[in-house]
């Protein structure tokens, strides 16, 4: 019996991750506990187990006296010299106590003990493995809807999708696997309850991590990162290593890296773009695909001004103003854009001429002669020529393509 013991301990450790030490130790106080019930007070009775064997001694401690007052704290001296003659008044004697007289109820309370502790340890081992994949993405398995809801099946425990971290649109079948963002984890009486999210933009992080290696060794960054789940996400890449392309790491090749992940954001968009310390080319960047003619970024109100060609403010707000939302979030700035047009009718690009011929004071390069000039840049980045930084104002030039419109967009 002993034997089997140590085996089905071994077991539950195995299986549950609950140690066998905690469990040994559940069962001397559930030994203890039977004590107690059996005889009314069990202070004076210990316990020991052998870890390897399973052999196990249940003995209570009395006194040796004269007169025996309590039979459960006290023995006779008559009584212990029957034991063993060397004992005398006032010793300590370990009288063996036969676990097999217990009574039921004895019995089953220290039962109920045993498997309370369990559980106990199960919950505690289920919390410790969930709390440490707390911000990382998880697959799971959609089992039903409650209500709105969605019951998520993630192995040993049940997580539930609440239709606030739902992406709007999206239908899951039972059975199907998806991937979460584990929002939060709590450790509550019934066990963990595990908060999961399918809209959050560090699933789009996550992926990325997970499909890319760069990005998971850390030579490759995402500094910034703006969602709008199911529609379009941004993201800002910065290569630590001068010889890796962060973009093109991130796309792979022929975009192998980014459709993968699209897949699994079920068609959502996604941009990815060059990070720039100096956020005038940072703003210009997050325009993209729209390309611009001018950016003024002031750094102390976060405000930008940015200058587009006619034909391009249209493409750079985006459908609903998507675009210059999203760019607005990613950047932290906020953003007006105005068309080259808009521009010279409100006297904008007059007075940032005048400040250029005038000149700004501490301006770290020199300006071109307009600033309705196209500099000639690529789509990710405004060449030297076409920038320049006038006291905390950052200014950026580029070339542009097609719109109309114009609007203020900031991240609150």
């Amino acid at each position: 019996m002993n034997k089997e013991l140590i085996e089905a301990l071994n077991v539950l450790e195995k299986e549950n991750n609950i140690s066998k030490d905690i469990l040994l130790e559940a069962i001397e106080n559930s030994l203890l506990t039977a004590c107690k019930n059996h005889f009314g007070k069990a202070d004076n009775v210990k316990v020991t187990i052998n870890r390897e064997t399973g052999d196990f001694s249940v003995y209570a401690e009395k006194e040796v006296v004269e007169s025996v007052e309590d039979p459960m704290l006290q023995i006779s001296l008559a009584e212990a010299k029957m034991m063993n003659g060397r004992y005398d008044l006032g010793d300590i004697v370990h009288v063996q106590i036969n676990s097999k007289e217990f009574g039921r109820i004895a019995t089953q309370n220290a039962k109920n003990v045993i498997l309370q502790k369990i559980r106990e340890e199960e919950r505690k081992a289920l919390f410790n493995d969930w709390y440490c994949k707390e911000k990382d993405v998880v697959t799971g398995i959609v089992q039903r809807y409650v209500n709105r809801n969605i019951c998520i099946d993630l192995g040993k425990i049940d997580a539930i999708l609440n239709e606030s971290e739902q992406v709007k649109g999206e239908v899951f079948k039972p059975t199907e696997r998806i991937k979460l963002y584990v929002l939060e984890v709590k450790d509550t009486n019934k066990g963990p309850r595990i908060t999961v999210s399918r809209t959050h933009p560090d699933l789009v992080k996550r992926l990325f991590e997970s499909e890319v290696a760069e990005v998971k060794d850390g030579t490759v960054e995402i500094k910034a990162i703006a969602r709008e789940a199911g529609s379009r996400t941004k993201i800002a890449v910065y290569s630590n290593n001068p010889d890796v392309d962060p973009v093109g790491a991130c796309v792979g090749l022929n975009g192998a890296r980014v459709n993968a992940i699209v897949s699994e954001l079920r068609g959502e968009k996604i941009d990815i773009i060059n990070w720039d310390e100096n956020p005038a080319y940072l703003i210009e960047n997050a325009l993209s695909p729209a390309k611009v003619i001018f950016v003024a970024a002031d750094e102390d109100a976060r405000e930008a001004q940015v200058i587009v060609p006619d034909y391009q403010l249209s493409l750079a707000i985006g459908k609903e103003g998507q675009n210059a939302r999203l760019a607005a979030r990613l950047t932290g700035y906020k953003i007006d854009i105005k068309s080259e047009t808009q521009a010279r009718e409100s006297g904008l690009l007059d007075d940032l001429e005048l400040g250029y011929e005038q000149g700004f004071e501490g301006y770290a390069e020199e300006p071109f002669d307009s600033f309705s000039e196209e500099a000639g840049a690529d789509e990710n980045h405004a060449e030297e020529d076409g920038t320049a930084a006038f006291g905390d104002v950052d200014f950026a030039g580029n070339e542009a393509e097609e719109g109309l419109g114009e609007e203020n967009y900031q991240e609150q």
